[in-house]
């Protein structure tokens, strides 16, 4: 994928040319950034700075800041001395960036562990796998028709116009908005399904309302937290990330983040940063250096930099930290929040009866989803594997104590505990902003806030995945390559499918 990038320049520092330095030329042409911050080492971040690697040569200084551990939302917690993913946990297999980090960093995918899945009500389940496939499709079709046809030829139809974004990459194009990406993939009806809410893009399909309530508002709950009326395209990602073919790094999905920082020599700072302010020479009032001033456990310091990459929510409900001073006019608030659920790893014995199976020996599921119902205080429980998986390693079954993750809007009281387990051993309670609050009237935020000051998340109100931050982080980095070196006919050009097989 990465093999058909455009060839890096080659050029050489002007002896005059004192890039860093206030006084002088901040940009003078042909010559590469001096240093380049990232703001965040989670997927995004590392991502980018890989990328960024990739298009400036190994030449220029990368200095990521992070404030909190590598890896960002993807991290783990350890129980009965054994690693479980607490934030994100799949990866589907037509995620090309993520399979390739994988590949590049000498990964390996960790293996697989079967398990049945089932929907619950509040009253009694509804829904369940069985071990034969046949027999789930026909009990699909006679509960709901031919809905889930439906369902399947049009995410089927997204992901394929959502994989030329590979191919456009390939050959060096950028966007310098999530809304030109968009349009570049599927036209305007992507950038409709933005804006139009999942459950009437369905309705329109042909998908019965009872399939919406008993199956898909179950996967939107687990996925994002939040209900139907969260945008079809959001939508649409999260049905793609429900499907079979996924899978999952051995040892944890942070290690994507932390190889790719390492493969990218790029300099990690434990550090908070605390606000931007763009720096003017005489030489030019059009493009800044940026001043980072941030504090680190050794006290405050500053740093400029040609180039900065933003990728960490900006949102007010994140509370990143980060002010904006200097800049004219003042930035505007980032459009939308961020969403709160709750991830609790509970070690102990799942109370089986609480969904109708009084034995426990009788329980056949690993994962139990929920539909909207008023009474339910969560959106999801499932047995959970640690993170390295050993050849004889086995689910526990729920008369064993096993490991549970439930997702919930809010942290559980202790009541809520017993009624979901008969007994436990340990608790451990994740807070996270983990995605955005999704509505189908908010706008999508810029990518480029200012000259060479790019934010990357914005993407994640289009849909919030690894691979769409990966993506993201891919389209940043050709960006700020193009912008610095003033390539304009590699950005938000169009027809891109004729002109590629024109190239070729």
């Amino acid at each position: 994928m990465d093999g058909s990038l455009l060839p890096l320049l080659v050029v050489v520092l002007s002896s005059w040319a004192a890039v860093g330095d206030p006084t002088g030329p901040v940009h003078v042409d042909g010559a590469p950034p001096s240093k380049i911050a990232v703001v965040g080492a989670g997927i995004g971040g590392s991502a980018t700075t890989h990328f960024l690697r990739q298009h400036f040569g190994p030449e220029v200084q990368v200095d990521v800041f992070e404030k909190g551990e590598v890896g960002g939302r993807l991290a783990t917690v350890t129980v009965n001395h054994n690693d479980y993913e607490s934030g994100g946990s799949i990866i589907h297999s037509l995620n090309l960036h993520m399979q390739d980090f994988v590949k590049q960093l000498g990964l390996k995918y960790r293996r697989s562990v079967a398990g049945k899945t089932a929907v619950f009500n509040g009253e009694e389940v509804i829904l369940e796998e069985t071990d034969w496939y046949l027999l789930d499709l026909f009990r699909l079709w006679w509960r709901y028709g031919i809905s889930f046809i439906r369902l399947q030829m049009w995410v089927e139809e997204i992901m394929e116009k959502f994989m030329r974004i590979y191919k456009y990459q390939a050959h060096g194009y950028a966007f310098s908005s999530v809304e030109e990406l968009l349009d570049s993939l599927g036209g305007s009806g992507f950038i409709n399904m933005t804006r139009r809410p999942l459950s009437d893009s369905l309705l329109e399909l042909g998908v019965s309302q009872r399939f919406i309530d008993e199956v898909i508002a179950p996967v939107m709950r687990v996925n994002y937290g939040q209900n139907v009326s969260i945008p079809a395209f959001v939508g649409a990602v999260s049905l793609a990330g429900a499907q079979n073919n996924l899978w999952a790094v051995e040892g944890g999905n942070k290690l994507v983040c932390s190889g790719l920082l390492k493969m990218a020599n790029a300099n990690l700072l434990q550090a908070q940063v605390t606000s931007i302010s763009p720096l003017y020479s005489e030489f030019s009032t059009e493009l800044p250096q940026y001043e980072l001033k941030f504090s680190t456990a050794a006290g405050t310091s500053s740093e400029l930099y040609d180039i900065v990459v933003l990728a960490t929510p900006l949102q007010a409900s994140v509370r990143s930290g980060v002010l904006f001073q200097g800049f004219n006019p003042p930035f505007d608030e980032l459009p939308g929040n961020y969403h709160n659920t709750v991830a609790t790893i509970v070690h102990g014995y799942l109370n089986t009866s609480f969904f109708g199976f009084p034995d426990p020996r009788l329980f056949p599921f690993a994962s139990i989803l929920t539909t909207e119902t008023p009474d339910l205080f969560f959106n999801s429980v499932a047995s959970v594997c640690p993170v390295n998986i050993s050849t004889g390693f086995r689910r526990k079954q729920p008369q064993e104590a096993g490991v549970y993750k439930v997702f919930s809007p809010q942290p559980l009281e202790k009541s809520q505990l017993k009624a979901l387990f008969r007994s436990y051993y340990s608790v451990q309670v994740t807070e996270w902003q983990a995605y955005p609050c999704y509505g189908s009237s908010q706008g999508l935020p810029p990518v480029e806030l200012h000259p060479n000051l790019y934010y990357l998340n914005g993407i994640e109100l289009a849909g919030s995945a690894m691979e769409m931050s990966s993506v993201a982080a891919k389209n940043i980095a050709l960006l700020a390559y193009h912008r610095w070196n003033r390539q304009t006919d590699m950005v938000d050009q169009k027809d891109l499918m004729h002109r590629i097989k024109t190239e070729l």
